[in-house]
């Protein structure tokens, strides 16, 4: 399904740079991905998906857990990155297919890193 969405994020120097380190691994191992992903439908909802985003494109953190890194590989940081790789609109809120999007998106890049 995202086949062809990897594939032109792997030509970005900046997005093929991002991996998931041991701690990462470990965290996602202890936690299972039916939790990951919880966190990750979390984080879009909470940090993502507003209309307005105050700190928009500071929101989303370089490491501390393995969304955020997956979030960064996969352009789904910020509201600008989502709208040069996904063209989903900045001023508008995602909607629930958008979201879960991302959401999908986010989660098949942390299963290819396992």
């Amino acid at each position: 399904m995202f086949d062809e969405v990897f594939e032109k994020l792997s030509k970005s120097k900046f997005r093929s740079k991002f991996k998931l380190k041991e701690k990462d691994l470990l965290y996602i191992k202890e936690k299972g991905l039916d939790k990951i992903k919880s966190h990750a439908k979390d984080f879009i909802e909470k940090r993502i998906a507003p209309k307005f985003i105050p700190n928009d494109g500071k929101q989303t953190p370089m490491k501390g857990h393995p969304v955020f890194i997956a979030q960064h590989a996969t352009a789904a940081c910020c509201r600008n990155c989502i709208f040069k790789w996904h063209k989903f609109k900045k001023d508008v809120e995602l909607n629930e297919n958008q979201k879960e999007y991302l959401v999908l998106l986010i989660t098949e890049w942390i299963k290819r890193q396992l």
